[in-house]
């Protein structure tokens, strides 16, 4: 029986077809990165998308001499840097590992040919993609209209063991408070 991983992830989307699974399982690779890895370094193209099977990640970016995290991720979670990615642009982000991982990947042009190919995928990465664009106007929403506190205990409830995993700097800068702020919210809970 198949371990939890992207194909279980895929298949609660929609059922894929035995023989997209099966091509699928001709392309996946499963990787273990140590913590402080860099998975991406602003600057270069993203080659690959992630499925993070065991482990935690962040997204962020530099201005002067301040890291902004831009997201972070967990288990279950698909992770790429869109722009850069489906762009072939390259990418303004950094993507590191915060704890130790166990990643699956597939590579552009590897996911080029499974929409091609599989007519069934493209409904799939539609769906994939859709979450994608929630979660980001959430978090657009959410700075604008939540309290620091809010955003906080928001955090605390979607990644339970973020305090074990992330530096308060790095939770901070997601938040977009200043890590005095945080320390402050932190105090009166």
């Amino acid at each position: 029986m198949e371990t939890i991983g992207l194909l279980h992830t895929l298949n609660s989307i929609t059922i894929l077809s035995e023989v997209l699974q099966s091509q699928i399982k001709t392309y996946l690779i499963e990787e273990q990165f140590p913590k402080k890895s860099i998975l991406l370094k602003a600057g270069q193209v993203s080659q690959r998308i992630y499925y993070i099977k065991k482990g935690f990640i962040r997204a962020w970016y530099q201005k002067g001499d301040n890291e902004f995290t831009s997201w972070f991720m967990g288990e279950g979670d698909i992770i790429v840097s869109v722009y850069s990615f489906f762009s072939r642009k390259p990418s303004f982000e950094n993507i590191e590992v915060l704890e130790d991982c166990v990643l699956q990947s597939i590579n552009w042009d590897q996911l080029q040919t499974l929409y091609k190919n599989f007519q069934e995928f493209n409904q799939t990465g539609r769906l994939i993609t859709e979450q994608y664009y929630i979660r980001s106007e959430e978090r657009t929403i959410d700075l604008q209209t939540l309290t620091a506190k809010q955003r906080y205990e928001k955090l605390l409830l979607t990644y339970p063991g973020i305090l074990q995993k992330a530096t308060l700097g790095q939770i901070a800068s997601y938040l977009s408070v200043k890590q005095e702020t945080l320390s402050r919210i932190r105090a009166k809970k």
